[in-house]
């Protein structure tokens, strides 16, 4: 407040005038302080997390991850030139010297006890390094807007592309990989930058995958403590400032702990003072000693470990739509997962709360092939009937149940504006679907998802459960195929 005194002379009005003029530049300068502090709060202080994993841990993570549930994963690279690797049944155990990832083709082709450097051997020969495939990485017929197209018709709400896989080739201009990325070589395109453009114009999220170490960099062979500060450091910052991605997915981390890596300093950074603190997501592969133990969400491959083993926290299932993420010539339809394999298996995965992150491996020059155009054709027709019983929804007290005529039952649950259960049938449930945990109050209703039809029958009873009377409906009539869906 200002105090004013009377003044009976021209001095006393000339000095309280100056005063005025004084204080009220003062003023200005407190509210130009102010100003600039709540700026800077609003746009670069998003947390004070320290560089610890107890710290970093505490962080929630942004809302949008848990609500999405499904999304694109994408391994393209030098490596999808050869494309080759030992095919392998869906069901087979891993075999660590017949490796079915096509994008493990240099590693692989080094060993010479494996199939994949007797292929190289007989088709290109010893004088043929790896590095003479980049010229051939050509995507001479990729098409963004394209690819955008299809992920968005799938259902999926995110998708990460691996900017860097194991054999360190860049799918940016990354100034410390001179002559091993995507603008000097091959396509000669910033293959990040214009995917993230197209993934980002159709609403979905755009993600990136780095790998953390690099197989043959000779500077990791040779020091790798300085490659971490050279390379690695630099290039996640270049990434993270560049591109602004929504989730940071990390990997190729098991040679060193996470302090080794640097990795709590850089994620300090990238949850308080980076351009997308307030969004992004990781995962927990940050070291040797993070994986399943720290980061954002855990992270399942190929259905292993068991979810049930994450105590709750969140987490992620990734996957090929045969064993190869990078596209393997070698797989043929036997070692494919089917359309209803895939709906089933982001049923289970989401009623136990995770995510599910489904792989494509596109050819050499840019294609999607067509059974895996197909196979995310089928999810986003599933999607979109069923979707409602997938985004924004939690696991239920119980994940499932097998009824007394042997239809295994998932359960997801949605509570913003009241209780809402959801009852995923993996087969058809005959004529009354009887459920022996969901007990309904007197007002429920029971309706089938994407049928136009009244609301259906039911009785309950404490000893006989819930009793549903399913119509009767031709295979022209079902809303969706695969798993069909009861709104309760």
């Amino acid at each position: 407040a200002v105090v004013s005194t009377q003044s009976t002379g021209k001095k006393d009005m000339k000095m309280d005038m100056n005063m005025n003029k004084m204080y009220s530049s003062y003023l200005l300068l407190v509210a130009a302080f102010v100003l600039a502090c709540s700026v800077s709060l609003s746009e670069g202080a998003c947390g004070n997390y320290q560089p610890n994993w107890a710290s970093l841990d505490s962080r929630p993570n942004p809302a949008w991850y848990n609500k999405v549930k499904f999304g694109i994963f994408v391994h393209w690279g030098v490596y999808s030139v050869p494309s080759w690797a030992p095919p392998t049944n869906v069901s087979a155990e891993w075999d660590p010297d017949r490796n079915p990832y096509a994008e493990w083709y240099w590693h692989e082709s080094q060993r010479n006890i494996t199939p994949t450097y007797q292929f190289n051997l007989e088709n290109y020969g010893l004088d043929h390094p790896y590095q003479n495939f980049a010229s051939q990485f050509k995507a001479e017929l990729w098409e963004p807007n394209d690819w955008a197209k299809l992920f968005l018709d799938s259902g999926a709400k995110y998708v990460v592309l691996t900017s860097k896989h194991h054999e360190g080739f860049c799918l940016w201009p990354s100034t410390v990989s001179w002559n091993w990325n995507s603008v000097d070589i091959g396509p000669r395109r910033d293959i990040v930058g214009e995917l993230t453009q197209a993934v980002r114009s159709v609403g979905l999220e755009m993600g990136l995958y780095y790998s953390l170490y690099e197989w043959y960099n000779p500077l990791y062979l040779s020091d790798p403590a300085l490659y971490v500060q050279e390379i690695m450091l630099p290039q996640l910052r270049d990434i993270v400032n560049t591109y602004q991605p929504s989730v940071l997915w990390g990997d190729g981390c098991l040679d060193y702990p996470s302090y080794f890596w640097d990795t709590p300093n850089f994620l300090s950074w990238l949850f308080n003072q980076s351009p997308v603190c307030d969004k992004i997501v990781i995962n927990d592969r940050w070291g040797n000693d993070t994986l399943w133990t720290h980061g954002g969400f855990f992270v399942a491959e190929l259905g292993w470990p068991n979810p049930d083993t994450f105590r709750g926290h969140k987490w992620e299932e990734c996957k090929g739509m045969a064993w190869s993420f990078g596209l393997n010539r070698m797989e043929n339809s036997s070692h494919y997962w089917t359309p209803s394999m895939l709906v089933n298996r982001l049923v289970w995965i989401v009623s136990k709360g995770g995510n599910f992150l489904l792989d494509v491996g596109p050819t050499a020059d840019g294609r999607i092939i067509p059974t895996m155009q197909t196979n995310l054709l089928a999810m986003g027709a599933w999607l979109k009937v069923n979707g409602e019983a997938i985004y924004d929804t939690y696991p239920w007290k119980v994940n499932n149940e097998t009824t007394n005529t042997g239809v295994e039952v998932f359960y997801t649950y949605y509570n913003e504006t009241g209780s809402t259960l959801y009852a995923h049938c993996t087969k058809w449930p005959g004529p009354v679907l009887t459920l022996s945990l969901p007990v309904p109050s007197s007002d429920s209703e029971i309706t089938y998802l994407g049928l136009d039809a009244p609301p259906l029958k039911f009785t309950y009873a404490k000893d006989q459960g819930l009793q549903i009377q399913i119509p009767y409906l031709t295979v022209d009539e079902l809303p969706a195929l695969y798993v069909y869906v009861l709104k309760i």
